[in-house]
């Protein structure tokens, strides 16, 4: 990995745990009410993805426990389809998905 890829990777993990943030205390209806609840997710959640496509070929190859197409895709689609965003996808995204996704993130980063 290279540094500018470690780079992109706490960005990565930044974003992410910025989404936790944002859903703590909250329930997924809070989507349907709170517009600065739903724009603070879709962001953070297109930063990750972001981050993820600066990611090299050979990196995503050499840890394939990370889902780099499902997370770039998911940026993609946020971006893309801005008009359709499924507000469950991206609760239980920012629920399950991150949690999940965190700790293999934070596996990737060289230890000093």
């Amino acid at each position: 990995m290279t540094p500018d890829e470690a780079i992109r990777i706490r960005h990565m993990i930044e974003a992410a745990q910025a989404a936790q943030q944002f859903v703590a205390g909250r329930q997924q209806a809070d989507l349907d009410t709170d517009l600065m609840l739903l724009f603070a997710l879709v962001q953070a959640l297109q930063i990750v993805g972001e981050a993820a496509a600066h990611i090299s070929a050979a990196t995503r190859a050499a840890t394939p426990s990370v889902p780099w197409p499902r997370i770039i895709g998911m940026r993609h689609r946020l971006v893309h389809a801005y008009a359709d965003i499924d507000h469950e996808i991206v609760w239980k995204t920012a629920t399950v998905e991150i949690p999940a996704l965190l700790p293999l993130l934070m596996s990737l980063l060289p230890t000093d």
